[in-house]
């Protein structure tokens, strides 16, 4: 079974996108070279901010579905080491 992640991107203008995948460095390329998703192809990726492990995919989706409910200060204190509420 593979392990999930939850990234977390900086995009140009400030933003913050949030993406699911097995290979987060893999996406984040695809991300940069403008073949991931719309949103970034939109707004450029400047750094991967952040990465959380999950056990499977679904965990996985249902924390990504979390985060991007969070406002975007939330979103940033989330990356620096805050923890997301249960």
């Amino acid at each position: 079974m593979s392990v999930w992640h939850v990234y977390l991107i900086e995009c140009r203008g400030g933003s913050v996108y949030t993406g699911v995948a097995v290979d987060v460095q893999r996406r984040y390329a695809q991300h940069a070279a403008g073949k991931g998703a719309r949103y970034t192809r939109a707004h450029p990726p400047l750094r991967l901010l952040a990465s959380f492990e999950y056990p499977d995919r679904s965990a996985a989706q249902r924390a990504e579905h979390a985060i991007k409910r969070l406002a975007p200060e939330r979103k940033w204190a989330l990356c620096a080491g805050e923890r997301l509420p249960p």
